[in-house]
């Protein structure tokens, strides 16, 4: 039956995946949390501890690194692009995936490999990964935002069911049938995180290299002609959701700045300010600015460099002299 859901199994029980699963489980939906290493260890001794600005607590949610698939099952991907096709390989192709994934190519990706049931979910969630088995979600007054909708367009009877259960977890969303115009508006606003990374918070040069880059950014998808949700109808659909601190915590920044503070080697930067340069490629469209923050943050996730190294006014004169 198409609408059925029996169980969401998390495929990358990070930051984002820990706290849509772990509201889930709280809601009374059937989880099972993916994930590797420290992070799984903590989840299976101590269950998920999940901080947010109005309450902390630990859920205990199942945790495994291979799930045993079963029929009803949704495979929800919240890994970085990057590990994407690792993180598909051994799903059977029978299995739903949505895609709760930055960037817009991951959907396409899951279907060439063979997936018949394809969806997209527009993620807005500030989480971040404190310690192993510890998750920290910064936004109220709700968890975050998850429009979804099927991959390239439409929506079905799963896909009502996801955006049910998600609102049964506290989560605002609803079935979005041109969910990929609400994913490339998260692109663009998504095009900071690489300057985040480089930079200091306080550098008063980054305000206007962010600028830039989702100038540029929406120069390109205008060009390609890809339909693209306004600023003002992601303001609209956001409302009164804000950033809120946690009692304890500070928050570090976008995933890439993590990514770089955690020294994970790889940075998602190639499918987010890569994808901007790639099209611009095809369409003789400029993108000297996210030329500049890819390989930037590539370079200094290479390195192991700590982010807020770099200079935003360096990186707006280096991004100048390579203006045709």
């Amino acid at each position: 039956m198409v609408g059925t859901v029996t169980r969401y199994v998390i495929v990358g029980a990070g930051s984002v995946g820990a706290v849509i699963g772990g509201r889930l489980a709280e809601a009374g939906s059937d989880v099972l949390l993916v994930a590797r290493g420290a992070h799984l260890a903590a989840l299976v001794a101590d269950g998920l501890r999940l901080e947010e600005p109005d309450r902390a607590r630990t859920i205990a949610v199942p945790a495994v690194a291979e799930p045993d698939w079963r029929p009803g099952d949704v495979a929800l991907v919240c890994v970085k692009s990057q590990d994407t096709a690792a993180a598909l390989r051994d799903v059977p192709r029978d299995v739903p995936v949505v895609s709760a994934q930055n960037g817009v190519v991951n959907e396409r990706w899951a279907h060439e490999a063979g997936f018949t049931d394809v969806y997209g979910m527009c993620v807005v969630l500030p989480a971040e990964l404190a310690e192993p088995g510890v998750v920290v979600n910064s936004f109220a007054p709700a968890p975050g935002r998850l429009d979804t909708g099927r991959w390239p367009d439409g929506v079905d009877e799963r896909a009502e069911r996801i955006v049910a259960d998600l609102g049964a977890a506290g989560f605002r969303g609803q079935p979005e049938p041109a969910v990929m115009r609400w994913k490339y508006r998260k692109l663009v606003l998504n095009l900071l995180n690489a300057a985040d990374a480089a930079c200091a918070p306080d550098d008063p040069d980054l305000p206007e290299l962010v600028r830039a880059a989702r100038t540029e950014g929406e120069r390109v998808i205008d060009a390609a002609g890809i339909p693209i949700a306004s600023r003002d109808e992601d303001r609209e659909r956001r409302g009164d959701l804000q950033i809120v601190p946690v009692p304890g915590r500070t928050r570090e920044g976008s995933s890439t700045r993590q990514s770089l503070r955690r020294g994970a080697g790889s940075v998602e930067v190639d499918f987010l300010n890569g994808e901007i340069v790639a099209i611009g490629t095809r369409h003789g469209v400029p993108t000297p600015v996210n030329a500049v923050l890819q390989a930037t943050a590539t370079q200094m996730a290479a390195a192991g460099e700590p982010p807020g190294a770099r200079r935003a006014a360096d990186l707006l004169a280096e991004a100048a002299a390579t203006t045709p």
